[in-house]
């Protein structure tokens, strides 16, 4: 059995997309998964399960979650270890900064770094942005809600044809907890 998280992009945001937490429990454990706790209102969810693939799980859960709730939610799912290595790999100083000043934009696939060739870097400080493993790493010292950096970041050229979810860092370190063996 894995340790996953599942990260939904876009519920419980100004009053769309409902998706409570207790019935998002029950869609997981409708899909034989076991384990599962949910963190916040936002869309987090920790499982086990005996699948190895993600894409598979995150396909089944978008599934079972429109056939529930009638409406498509873009999902993520991702292990342990590989959220650990995401904060492990954290380009900014974590432990220095307030949970709303460092952000990881999690994405269903690589990205280049050609895709936001045409942000002038310099433009935005101090904030700034670096590429990871299927994430990019936000630093907005004022909060996302202030970045003009993730404004530009979120812009159709950059995102088109990908799937992307935000979290901040303290939601960042408490699903890596959650999901340590």
């Amino acid at each position: 059995m894995t340790t996953y998280a599942a990260l939904l992009r876009g519920i419980n945001v100004g009053g769309s997309k409902r998706v409570p937490m207790p019935e998002l429990r029950d869609v997981l454990a409708g899909l034989g998964h076991t384990a599962i706790a949910t963190h916040l209102q936002s869309g987090n969810a920790v499982f086990r399960s005996d699948s190895e693939d993600e894409q598979a799980l995150a396909a089944a859960l978008e599934q079972a979650l429109h056939q529930r709730f009638g409406f498509a939610v873009d999902c993520l799912v991702r292990d342990a270890g590989y959220l650990a290595a995401v904060a492990d790999a954290c380009p900014f100083p974590a432990a220095e900064l307030a949970g709303k000043q460092l952000h990881v934009t999690y994405v269903d696939r690589p990205v280049d770094a050609r895709r936001f060739a045409d942000l002038e870097a310099e433009t935005f400080l101090p904030e700034e942005f670096r590429l990871g493993d299927r994430c990019l790493y936000l630093y907005a010292p004022d909060g996302l809600g202030r970045s003009k950096l993730a404004v530009a970041l979120g812009r159709p050229r950059h995102v088109k044809g990908i799937v992307a979810t935000t979290r901040n860092w303290n939601t960042v370190a408490k699903l890596v907890e959650m999901t340590r063996d």
